[in-house]
């Protein structure tokens, strides 16, 4: 029996120094060998945040096999030692957390509030037609100067920077309101800096014009002047001829400025008519200026290399984009009138018919212009003050 518990109490206190020797070594590095991982990071790394599992060591009276049943001491025999309890072993602390992470950035100040922004937005609205720039006529409503000096150039103009220093160029799209769809494709699609030249025939301009201003587009009248090779080129039963006496021109010139409201000016061209005929006379040319001058009415002389209007504030275009009116010629052009306003600082162009692959690729043009240095600016930020104004009678 002496034999038999010492036999017990060997295997008991080599079960309890197993047990803590396995305790002691725990498991490997990171619960995962480095060659097993799938990130790689070597065995040196920091221990993964999430502790591993700890291994509970059971009682030495578990660990060990069940012991037979105890046999009855006979009298005088002595009871073996208890057994010696296996050292307590200090059940180690979890790892925190926060120490093994490492330390979060700590959060960012609030931004600013940002400053507000009073630009003027892209499509700033043009206001509608002012009844104090306005007289009464046998036509309807004609455009004149406010008895308080206020003109329809600056009442309906385009706001633009005078400070500006990059070259400019400018653009008149004419006959619109002939097709009313084609009409709002433009106003749609066409940079609202674009002036828009309405021809009087059109039925109804009055809802495309509103289009036009609510977009900030500055409007024109396209004056139907006697052409070259008239009358095979018919500019219309209202058109101002050589052959007609002065008062009747001015009626027929009063007719075309009442049938469009909330103009800056007019243009001499209907569609690919530019009335050379009538400009060739220069009283006739210079009385039709004296008008539009009296009513605070600019004027755009379509013939590219023509003088600039003596009589009126306004502008002579530098070259007409869409003769012929084909892809590849409209884009040569208005690379040829952005290359003129690099030189001279201003340019003007002049589409004389409104066309679907006009509205295309002026559109496509506008839209890379600014990043190659040039600014696409209103018709009234180019117009010039005339140099022959005859002396007003006392």
């Amino acid at each position: 029996m002496k034999a038999l518990g010492v036999f017990w109490l060997i295997v008991l206190a080599g079960l309890g120094a197993g047990a803590f020797a396995l305790h002691r070594a725990g498991p490997p590095e990171d619960g995962i060998p480095a060659s097993l991982r799938r990130d790689g990071v070597a065995a040196s790394a920091p221990p993964r945040t999430v502790p591993e599992p700890q291994p509970v060591s059971p009682p030495p009276s578990e660990a060990a096999s069940p012991s037979p049943p105890e046999t009855p001491r006979a009298a005088g025999d002595v009871a073996p030692p208890p057994a010696a309890p296996a050292p307590a072993v200090p059940e180690a602390a979890p790892p925190a957390r926060e120490a093994e992470a490492p330390p979060s950035a700590p959060e960012p100040p609030p931004l600013p509030a940002p400053a507000a922004r009073t630009e003027a937005p892209a499509d700033r609205p043009i206001p509608p037609p002012d009844p104090a720039l306005q007289e009464p006529s046998p036509h309807g409503p004609l455009p004149r100067a406010g008895a308080d000096g206020r003109t329809p150039i600056r009442a309906y103009g385009r706001p633009f920077d005078r400070a500006e220093t990059r070259p400019r160029v400018a653009l008149v799209v004419g006959n619109l309101g002939l097709s009313a769809a084609l009409s709002e494709e433009a106003i749609r699609r066409l940079p609202p800096e674009t002036a828009l030249a309405f021809s009087p025939y059109a039925a109804r301009p009055a809802p495309l014009l509103d289009r036009a201003r609510a977009r900030g587009m500055e409007v024109l009248s396209a004056l139907p002047l006697e052409p070259a090779n008239y009358p095979v080129n018919d500019p219309g039963d209202r058109a101002l001829l050589t052959s007609l006496p002065p008062a009747e021109n001015a009626d027929r010139l009063a007719w075309s400025l009442s049938r469009i409201a909330g103009q800056v000016g007019a243009v001499g061209a209907l569609g690919p008519m530019r009335g050379e005929r009538f400009a060739a006379l220069p009283e006739s040319l210079g009385g039709l200026q004296d008008v539009l001058r009296q009513r605070g009415l600019l004027y755009v002389d379509p013939r590219p290399g023509a003088p600039s209007p003596a009589r009126a504030w306004g502008r002579t275009v530098d070259l007409v984009v869409d003769e012929p009116a084909t892809r590849s010629e409209i884009d040569r052009r208005l690379a040829e009138l952005e290359r003129v306003a690099r030189e001279k600082g201003t340019a003007l162009g002049l589409a004389g018919d409104v066309s679907p692959v006009l509205v295309d690729r002026v559109a496509a043009w506008a839209a890379g212009l600014a990043e190659r240095g040039v600014v696409i600016a209103p018709l009234t930020a180019l117009i010039r003050r005339p140099e022959d104004i005859p002396r007003e009678p006392r």
